[in-house]
């Protein structure tokens, strides 16, 4: 194998185009007759998902997925729509997801139908409607999707977003509760985001009966503090009062008698027992006596993930504020009666959900106030070529390289060899590998070592071979930091 300065060898140069193209007119709006183009905007509510936040979108992924193969959950998907009915019965009427925030329109069959506003019900739907209540208990499945909900857009919030949830169904233990919440808890530690759950017990419908007497005799003295949501969830849905979070309806909030009062010692015990898990688990976890969750079907243990991130004003020319250091990035609970409410046979049930968008930018805001780089994979390699003919040669050898576990980046659009080498050095290669029209005669290609500059002449069909060689100690630092 020959070793040789840069000057010593060079790849050919491309030969020169015989003009530039013409310059893209000033405005691409205007036809050619003159009229102004329409152009098109996002709906109001909606969001597009760029390249530049994929490395925050992929960690989120890949942290969920190997959380799912570690805790033994297996991948369900259902459909974007549903009976409008599913979400009614599941959800409940007085909820804001039923009364406001629902898609629903009528299908060309003249059937109402709603576009998914969250998973669970879908989810148990699929368990009842295949008979996976037959199968060995308990079903644990998880999901990444996207919801619907015609919510007031504002920071990490969309009417159409994506929603990572895990779901336990065919076991009613605290050891399951205990479980999910850890799953929660690890999703954000893998990502380096500090976070702390929030937690209450609902207990039995009997039990909730008992409080909600309780609880409206107690808001009905105090109607005129109340927002006008309020004063109508007073008889429609008197649970919601608890999950308002109109300022003026805070102080009254904080007075109200506190649910786990009214609780019977079955469900204390349970309660108790989760807890207990918590505390072996050591996850920091707030007692939150007026925590209900926005959800009807939801019995025993309710929580939510909280980032313990302080809060930060915006960037100058910022789109969005991060998200509020009150708003939950995800929760869940346990719901023992969904799934004979939808018609099933009693299987009691527990899960939990993460909302991306506010998970995405809570990470984002933690990586800029704390300088901390969010992982992404960086390529080993830039390929770099010049000429039509090592443009071809070089598609190939790209494709070769496929699957090899070696990373490359390149630009055909870079035409010469010093821009090429510029942007190679912009993402911090430590080799760049040559192509010109004179190794593609040879069969040969140039490997440049980025930091001393010394070049080695090869052959291509050892390309692979020697990349790996070269790499070594790159790959055996990943596998160690995967298994870490």
């Amino acid at each position: 194998m020959k070793k040789t300065k840069m000057k010593t060898s060079k790849p050919s140069k491309a030969p020169k185009a015989d003009k530039k193209p013409a310059p893209a007119p000033a405005d691409l709006n205007v036809a050619v007759s003159g009229k102004p183009k329409k152009t098109y905007a996002l709906i109001r509510g909606m969001h597009d998902i760029l390249p530049k936040d994929e490395k925050y979108w992929k960690a989120l992924y890949h942290a969920a997925e190997k959380l799912a193969e570690h805790f033994q959950y297996g991948r369900i998907d259902t459909p974007i729509l549903e009976e409008v009915g599913l979400f009614i019965r599941s959800v409940g009427r007085g909820t804001d997801i039923v009364d406001k925030e629902m898609y629903v329109f009528e299908d060309r069959d003249g059937s109402k139908v709603a576009l998914r506003p969250e998973p669970t019900a879908s989810i148990m739907r699929a368990y009842i409607q295949h008979g996976i209540w037959n199968m060995p208990q308990p079903f644990k499945v998880w999901t990444w999707a996207p919801m619907f909900r015609h919510d007031r857009p504002q920071a990490g919030r969309y009417r159409q977003f994506h929603q990572v949830d895990f779901e336990t169904i065919g076991a009613k233990d605290p050891a399951v509760d205990a479980e999910l919440i850890l799953v929660a808890y690890n999703f954000f530690q893998d990502l380096g985001l500090p976070v702390e759950i929030h937690i209450n017990s609902l207990g039995t419908p009997e039990d909730r009966e008992r409080y909600i007497a309780e609880l409206v005799t107690y808001y009905r003295s105090k109607r005129s503090y109340l927002c006008e949501d309020c004063r109508q969830r007073i008889t429609k849905n008197p649970l919601r009062l608890l999950d308002c979070k109109e300022p003026q309806c805070q102080p009254v909030k904080e007075a109200a008698p506190q649910l786990i009062d009214w609780l019977e010692e079955s469900s204390k015990s349970f309660f108790m027992k989760v807890l207990e898990y918590l505390d072996e688990l050591s996850i920091p976890y707030i007692l939150s006596p007026y925590l209900v969750r926005g959800l009807d079907y939801y019995t025993h243990t309710v929580f939510e993930v909280y980032t313990v991130v302080p809060e930060m004003p915006p960037k100058e020319g910022s789109a969005q504020a991060p998200p509020s250091a009150q708003s939950a990035l995800g929760g869940g609970g346990r719901y023992d009666l969904l799934a004979e409410d939808l018609g099933g046979k009693p299987a009691p049930a527990a899960g939990f959900g993460i909302g991306i968008e506010r998970a995405v930018l809570a990470l984002k805001h933690y990586a800029e106030t704390n300088k901390v780089k969010v992982p992404s994979p960086a390529p080993h390699i830039f390929f770099a070529e010049l000429g039509d003919d090592a443009k071809r040669r070089a598609l190939r050898l790209i494709n070769q390289l496929r699957g090899t576990g070696i990373r490359l980046a390149f630009n055909f659009l870079k035409g010469s060899l010093k821009n090429q080498l510029e942007l190679a050095n912009n993402l911090k290669v430590p080799y760049v590998v040559i192509l010109g029209q004179k190794e593609v005669q040879d069969e040969t290609i140039i490997l440049r070592d980025m930091e001393s500059g010394v070049q080695e002449i090869i052959d291509q069909k050892k390309l692979e071979a020697t990349l790996k060689k070269k790499l070594a100690s790159a790959f055996e630092t990943e596998s160690v930091s995967a298994v870490v």
